[in-house]
């Protein structure tokens, strides 16, 4: 069956012009389990943008960073949602969520070629607050356990998405990154303005 590249590119870009809220975090205390978790990722664009991004980038790298990008990042997102768990604050989080946003963009643009490793520290950096602030969210009665596994298992899927990008053919990868960079600019800059 032949891919119309015309309608997935449409169906891609309307992706990033859905009206959704600036901020996914809707105040401590608003989830609660699996579900929850699971979307609250899928409810900002700051965490959306990244976690596509991310996608995209290891896909450029190619080889073993095409799994090992987004294993970093998922690794250190529940390190830094296990913080937030523990107690332990992390100076201005949203600060490091929505720089991450601006930064992401600037790698997808740019199709940084960084060395496996320096990339996978870059997006471990990125994670860590993610998963804080994620972690931020839940309230008292909340199954943390699935919360996070929720959040984790979403996370996962956007990377796919942009891991997905790149194998569905060149010219959907091109239009992928031209929205996600362009979208990452203007939420990162939005936020780190305060706007």
């Amino acid at each position: 069956m032949m891919i119309n590249n015309k309608h997935t590119v449409t169906l891609f870009a309307s992706i990033f012009l859905l009206p959704i809220p600036v901020f996914a975090h809707l105040g401590i205390g608003a989830d609660h389990g699996f579900d929850e978790g699971f979307i609250h990722p899928l409810l900002g664009p700051d965490h959306l943008l990244v976690m596509i991004a991310v996608g995209l980038w290891a896909f450029g790298l190619g080889g073993r960073a095409r799994w090992l990008l987004p294993l970093s990042f998922l690794s250190a997102m529940a390190i830094g949602a296990g913080l937030a768990f523990a107690g332990i604050s992390v100076a201005y989080p949203e600060f490091w969520v929505a720089l991450s946003v601006l930064v992401s963009g600037i790698i997808v643009l740019r199709e940084w070629r960084l060395a496996l490793t320096q990339a996978c520290f870059v997006a471990a950096l990125f994670a860590l607050s993610h998963g804080f602030v994620h972690a931020l969210e839940i309230g008292l009665d909340a199954d943390r356990t699935h919360y996070a596994l929720g959040f984790l298992l979403s996370t996962a899927s956007l990377h796919g998405i942009g891991l997905a990008a790149g194998l569905l053919s060149p010219v959907i990868l091109k239009w992928t990154r031209a929205a996600v960079a362009i979208s990452c600019a203007a939420v990162g800059l939005t936020l780190l303005l305060g706007a």
